[in-house]
């Protein structure tokens, strides 16, 4: 079974490309990651960083997950990130997705020995 950390890296790590201008970028990652099979799953954001500096995240800034636990840590610094959105009219198994570039900080979950990112949270713009 694909262990919680390999998830992680499967449905938000892209370090080999730069944030690409192709509006078709999502439609394709989100295929190619395996994240349209049962359903469109309908929000997902992918990270243009190594991943050593995402796993790096779980020892910067704590903060409170969306769900109320603990175990949620803020990048410190900017990273590059898309945003992808299912689209109003689009129809499983046909997902479309709206692809939007951002340089934000990132909010991700941890948890394991090594302690290492298992749910991205959220996406803030960045505190100066």
């Amino acid at each position: 079974k694909e262990s919680s950390a390999k998830k992680f890296q499967r449905q938000h790590i892209d370090s080999s490309g730069s944030p690409s201008t192709n509006p078709n970028y999502c439609n394709a990652m989100m295929k190619s990651r395996n994240m349209t099979q049962e359903r469109c799953k309908p929000v997902n954001t992918f990270v243009h960083e190594p991943l050593a500096d995402v796993q790096a995240v779980c020892f910067q800034k704590n903060v409170p997950c969306k769900n109320g636990q603990s175990n949620c840590y803020e990048s410190t610094s900017n990273m590059h990130i898309t945003d992808c959105r299912l689209t109003s009219n689009s129809k499983f198994p046909d997902c479309l997705y709206r692809t939007s570039q951002e340089e934000k900080s990132i909010i991700v979950a941890c948890e394991g020995n090594p302690y290492v990112p298992v749910h991205f949270d959220a996406s803030v713009a960045a505190s100066a």
